[in-house]
């Protein structure tokens, strides 16, 4: 019976330990900034890891009263640009925490 406790708590211990890692690994993550960019950086949008846009960059040559539609798609395309980004760093960042784990 005993032992079965002690495996319990080391379990316990390690799952306290991968929690402290995860959320320093999410931390982390969310303090880093990601630019995307359309069109050779005609656009550029910067975001936090916990994708919150901190900044927005167009170059005045791609401003067209004209062509408001191609500057929505630039747009477009450098948000999704960063937001692909986030997903992938975040995955190879905090993929490791979910490996071997059903649900997840």
């Amino acid at each position: 019976m005993m032992r079965g406790n002690g495996n319990m708590q080391g379990m316990m211990k390690q799952m306290q330990k991968l929690q402290k890692e995860m959320t320093k690994d999410q931390d982390a993550l969310n303090q880093t900034e990601f630019v995307g960019e359309a069109s050779n950086g005609l656009v550029k949008v910067t975001f936090t890891g916990d994708k919150k846009m901190t900044d927005i960059s167009i170059k005045e040559e791609v401003v067209d009263p004209d062509d408001v539609d191609m500057l929505q798609d630039l747009v477009i395309m450098a948000v999704n640009d960063a937001m692909t980004k986030i997903e992938t760093t975040t995955a190879d960042k905090l993929g490791k925490y979910s490996q071997g784990m059903p649900g997840l």
